[in-house]
């Protein structure tokens, strides 16, 4: 199967306004995720923690989809940062416990995650395995970042659990469940002036 591209490699990656219009949306929509799971991790939390310590890293995906979804529709250089992004701003400024700052760099961070696994492929292969890396990268990103900035003190054990489990909710939740939607919404036509629509009925 060849990668629907445009005839040429520059137009492919320069931003156009329904892209940036698409991006904006995506990212809203995630935002309205991010802050539901603001309230909704807590139980499974609280659950989880006595488990294992660090073990609650796997909630974390819901927060890392934006980027993965951004990247999977815009298909452009900058659209998963730009999508994580725009949601976690959206999210700082309705508020949260975290505190807005925080919650911005996190979205920065996370979004980078994804968009370094994107580049590695240059921006033209958007298979299920890439958008699960994509997913483990903005998990990986998010683990590190909340073991620096929330978990100073955390030991040996907490640290390696914790961004284990948000790189597998990120692979996972963010990478798989990213891909369904991209796919799902691609088929009802939505996305038809994007590549990603235009290849939802191609086999793969």
């Amino acid at each position: 199967m060849h990668t629907v591209t445009s005839a040429s490699p520059v137009g492919r990656f320069r931003w156009r306004i329904v892209d940036i219009v698409v991006a904006s949306v995506v990212a809203v929509a995630c935002a309205a995720v991010f802050l539901l799971w603001n309230v909704g991790y807590e139980g499974p939390s609280a659950i989880l923690k006595p488990f294992l310590p660090g073990i609650q890293g796997l909630l974390a995906g819901p927060w890392l989809i934006a980027g993965v979804l951004g990247g999977l529709i815009i298909r452009k250089p900058g659209a998963a940062l730009y999508t994580e992004t725009v949601a976690a701003v959206i999210s700082a400024l309705v508020g949260n416990q975290w505190g807005g700052p925080l919650t911005i760099v996190s979205g920065l961070v996370q979004g980078l995650g994804a968009e370094i696994v994107f580049l590695a492929f240059l921006y033209g292969v958007w298979r299920l395995p890439v958008a699960m890396l994509a997913g483990a990268g903005a998990g990986l990103a998010c683990g590190i970042n909340d073991r620096i900035l929330w978990y100073p003190g955390a030991d040996t054990l907490f640290t390696t659990v914790y961004i284990a489990s948000t790189t597998i909710s990120g692979a996972v939740i963010a990478g798989l469940g990213g891909w369904l939607i991209t796919r799902a919404v691609a088929r009802t036509g939505a996305l038809s002036r994007f590549a990603a629509g235009r290849a939802a009925g191609v086999r793969v």
